[in-house]
């Protein structure tokens, strides 16, 4: 099920569920608890908020465009109510940590000159320390000779060419054990 509603001017919300119907008080408790993240900036893209059910699990993610960003967020808990706070929890506090880099965004216009002011220590280049740096020959193959090379290496990631596209794209291993592909987007 699919659901869309504006937000005022700011966001569009897209809420889909699997396994679990979107009751209208569901709905109504997301864009609540989701809408409070569209405070801290002046252009939001369409949320999409995933509702789902999965043995016993009630798995919320939410993924927020914000002009060449993203903010994005995944909770877990027996109960779709407490999910969704824990991952709106978890969203503001990406944006506390991320202030300082958020800041400087301010200047182009897309987080509110209020937002700078949450509370959190002022992050500097340092809290991120760069400690390795590797270099390394992108050859083209296809999407599944990708798989295969990293579950060779033993990371939870590999970069190539793709073949077919010619674009460098990321394969990587999911919590469930699955596969995900990051293609860019032009």
């Amino acid at each position: 099920m699919k659901y869309r509603k504006g937000v005022g001017s700011m966001a569009t919300f897209t809420v889909r569920g699997k396994n679990i119907e979107i009751t209208p008080a569901l709905k109504e408790y997301v864009e609540k608890r989701i809408g409070k993240v569209t405070r801290y900036f002046d252009t939001v893209g369409e949320i999409t908020v995933i509702l789902t059910v999965e043995k016993g699990r009630h798995i919320v993610e939410v993924t927020v465009p914000l002009n060449g960003m993203l903010l994005r967020g995944e909770e877990s808990t027996t109960d779709m109510y407490a999910s969704i706070d824990l991952v709106i929890d978890k969203l503001e506090k990406q944006i506390e940590k991320y202030k300082t880099k958020l800041a400087r965004k301010l200047r182009s216009g897309i987080l509110k000159p209020d937002a700078a002011s949450v509370s959190a220590p002022v992050l500097d280049s340092d809290d991120f320390p760069l400690v390795k740096t590797k270099r390394f020959a992108v050859k083209p193959m296809d999407v599944q000779e990708a798989i295969m090379q990293m579950n060779l290496i033993n990371h939870d990631f590999f970069v190539f060419t793709n073949a077919d596209t010619e674009d460098v794209n990321v394969v990587y291993r999911r919590r469930d054990g699955a596969y995900g592909l990051i293609e860019p987007e032009i």
